[in-house]
């Protein structure tokens, strides 16, 4: 995809939210020459939702012809960045943080390309900045930062809040800011991108190369930052968090069929905005989906994203696993009931009285004991459970009575 009009593709599609400079920034998305550079440090053995976001971003970049490089923090992972956190991070062992390098490359190599003509380089921090005494360090990065101002940048404020900072996260800021300008000297690297959380540590980056250029008399190295918006739904909340935790991109963690099934429960109000940032589809494809049926549209953006992260043949499976669930059941006499999402909360049992499926509770409660009931075509054992999003497939939740009483959940 050799792309002279990269910038406002990357735009059109919801990845642009900050630019130190975008005339720059536009400049250096043009030049299929300059390198780019992405970091992320290996705080766990996996990826999340948010991490891939920004490595989509980096594909773009790398489609286009531009020289892509990830860095695998093995030395700022031993600090732990304090951005957004109210308690200081677990320190890691160094055992731990080269396990979680391994299994972080490896799936870095599901999105951005590392063999072929223009392959990506994947670095690891350590390998520059434990070369650095800590006396050397103070005195050639340490003197260009004043504390003043990192205090005031968002990777310091909630720490700040909630009990004040440590030394130790205090230097985070500076060990990132060189990475930039060791990739800029060693590599000509001139565009650090990343999540608008890493804004402060970019333009720190940014900073600190123009400030050790001024200082060794060397001409302005003009790097540039560029950030994508934090990823959230149509209600402000962070994406990628479920009943059972943090999305991440290893199946062992997060199973193929429940990543499917978080996209497709997904808002609809937030399928146009999927589709833009997590598949290929041109913007005329997007829009004709959008005027059509929305949960085809949904079906084709989790479809997408899966095979995005686990490949077609998970994505196939997934994919059949949701539609075969009800096959064979005559559906179309079910009655219907809407919930809120704060039904969600309430017991099974209340839902099913609700429904009008049962009288009361104490008759839900005795059928259940006699397997009267089924959810999704697996048994209900427990009165108390709560449906989870997980459990709505197809845009709906099936309980069934016996042999030939069904209800369909719909959430409003």
């Amino acid at each position: 995809m050799k792309n002279l009009n990269l910038f406002e593709t990357l735009k059109e599609r919801g990845y642009v939210y900050q630019t130190t400079n975008e005339e720059m920034v536009k400049k250096i998305c043009d030049d299929p020459k300059s390198v780019i550079y992405l970091g992320i440090d290996p705080t766990a053995d996996s990826l999340h939702v948010g991490h891939f976001f920004a490595l989509m971003m980096l594909k773009y970049f790398q489609d286009a012809g531009h020289k892509c490089i990830v860095i695998i923090g093995g030395a700022t992972a031993m600090i732990g960045d304090p951005t957004g956190k109210s308690d200081m991070r677990k320190m890691l062992s160094a055992q731990t943080i080269k396990k979680n390098i391994d299994e972080v490359k490896h799936i870095i190599e599901k999105f951005v390309n590392t063999n072929g003509e223009n392959p990506a380089l994947i670095l690891d921090n350590a390998d520059w900045l434990s070369k650095f005494g800590y006396v050397e360090f103070m005195r050639e990065i340490g003197v260009h930062f004043n504390v003043n101002i990192m205090l005031t940048a968002d990777a310091y404020t909630t720490r700040l809040q909630n009990g004040g900072l440590t030394f130790l996260e205090m230097a985070y800021m500076p060990m990132q800011a060189y990475d930039f300008v060791h990739l800029n000297k060693h590599y000509n690297c001139t565009l650090q991108i990343g999540g608008s959380d890493q804004w402060s540590n970019i333009v720190a980056g940014s900073n600190l190369a123009r400030k050790l250029a001024l200082a060794n008399d060397l001409p302005d190295p003009d790097i540039q930052g560029l950030t994508c918006p934090l990823l959230t739904t149509s209600e402000g909340k962070k994406m990628g968090k479920t009943e059972k935790g943090t999305l991440w991109v290893a199946r062992e963690k997060t199973s193929v069929y429940d990543f499917y099934q978080y996209f497709y429960n997904t808002d609809d109000k937030d399928t146009e905005k999927l589709l833009k940032l997590f598949t290929r589809k041109s913007i005329d494809e997007i829009n004709a989906l959008m005027k059509a049926d929305i949960r085809d549209a949904k079906r084709v953006m989790a479809y997408q994203i899966t095979k995005l992260v686990h490949g077609q043949e998970e994505a196939d499976l997934a994919q059949s696993k949701a539609q075969s669930l009800f096959s064979g059941e005559d559906l179309s006499a079910a009655t219907s009931v809407e919930l809120n999402k704060q039904d969600l909360s309430l017991p099974i049992a209340d839902l099913i009285v609700k429904s009008g499926l049962s009288t009361s509770k104490s008759e839900v409660k005795r059928m259940i004991e006699q397997n009267g009931y089924t959810l999704n075509g697996q048994r209900i054992t427990d009165w108390t459970y709560s449906l989870k999003l997980s459990d709505f497939v197809d845009g709906f939740a099936v309980v069934k009575k016996g042999k030939k009483q069904f209800v369909k959940f719909i959430i409003k």
